[in-house]
């Protein structure tokens, strides 16, 4: 039975942990953290500790964490994480994750001593998996076959689509790791599948990937957006999915397709929403506190951080019961609802 009860979860990305065993602190880690691009790599252990101890005295049903969970992919400190996160289930918090353009086939994980980088052992996706495999892989109620996607029921009636969208296959012939994101073809496929069979069970879905599904800058930016974003915007609106959770950009932002005031050319268009959270690595340190209503299917977010538990970015949105939409009247569709507070 489903529970009537709101459920309260949370969001994070972009956390880039690095283990403190692989910086000695010197001219080498210095120079890297300072020609970096904010992240706040010196206190990644302090960060997590702090997002550990937030979990504890608040106690979000889950924690999402969408991508990018290390700083280059390094294996020690995946390793380490995992451990954390082990932690976090511990308190009574499920934890479910998806890997970022950084966590796999990494050639840049290095460590530092002194004034030298060193190379440092990367992990694979089957390593990822695997170490991993409680937060989310081993409770998949499908995943795909030709990626690390997976679909999760975090509570009853409500399920997490996790997207795989980063490229890293190539990453070691390229000598760099892939920025771009997309979503294969099978991918697609196999998201329908499983919205069928969310729709057989009455549950609503919750998209997350670690790419960007929309824009979230007017500046003429490459490798966030989804390189095939409009494929995939028509089939997330096609299967019903109106809500996406996302990363990759390191900036806090909501963005609506079809824009508010804006006219699609679908006389009846199904809003869908991509909401950005900042990266956890970078100040002001912040993730989404998030909560989801059984009898209304309204989700809220409002951001939060390690320091403080102000909200800064707040919305509420309706989502529905998940179904495929070229099979239903459009009379029956239930309307999206946004409020920005």
């Amino acid at each position: 039975m489903t529970s009537t009860q709101p459920v309260s979860f949370w969001v994070a990305t972009d956390t880039h942990y690095l283990n403190k065993s692989l910086q000695d602190g010197g001219p080498a880690f210095q120079s890297y953290v300072n020609s970096g691009d904010g992240k706040m790599l010196p206190y990644s252990d302090e960060l997590m500790e702090a997002l550990v101890h937030n979990a504890e005295l608040k106690k979000p049903q889950f924690l999402i964490l969408s991508g990018d969970l290390t700083n280059n992919g390094e294996a020690d400190s995946h390793k380490e994480l995992a451990a954390k996160l082990k932690r976090i289930e511990k308190q009574g918090t499920s934890v479910y994750v998806i890997p970022g353009n950084h966590d796999l086939f990494n050639p840049w994980a290095r460590s530092f001593k002194g004034d030298k980088q060193i190379v440092t052992d990367h992990i694979t996706s089957q390593d990822f998996t695997e170490l991993y495999a409680d937060y989310g892989y081993n409770e998949a109620i499908s995943k795909d076959a030709g990626s690390l996607s997976y679909v999760v029921e975090a509570s009853p009636g409500l399920w997490l689509l996790m997207i795989d969208s980063s490229q890293y296959v190539n990453n070691e012939k390229y000598g760099f790791p892939q920025t771009d994101g997309r979503i294969l073809p099978a991918t697609l496929s196999w998201i329908k599948d499983c919205v069928k069979l969310a729709s057989e069970q009455h549950a609503s879905i919750v998209t997350v990937m670690h790419h960007n599904l929309l824009s979230h800058t007017s500046m003429s930016v490459s490798g966030f957006k989804l390189n095939n974003s409009q494929e995939t915007m028509a089939a997330l609106r096609q299967d019903g999915l109106n809500l996406v959770l996302s990363g990759h950009i390191h900036m806090q932002d909501i963005r609506r397709d079809p824009a508010t005031g804006q006219t699609a050319a679908d006389s009846d268009p199904l809003p869908v929403y991509d909401i950005a959270t900042s990266a956890f690595a970078v100040n002001p340190h912040q993730y989404g506190e998030m909560t989801f209503d059984p009898r209304s299917r309204k989700v809220t977010y409002h951001t939060a951080s390690v320091e403080s538990s102000n909200g800064r970015q707040t919305m509420e949105l309706q989502i529905r019961t998940c179904y495929i939409s070229k099979h239903m009247p459009s009379s029956l569709f239930q309307k999206a609802l946004i409020t920005k507070l």
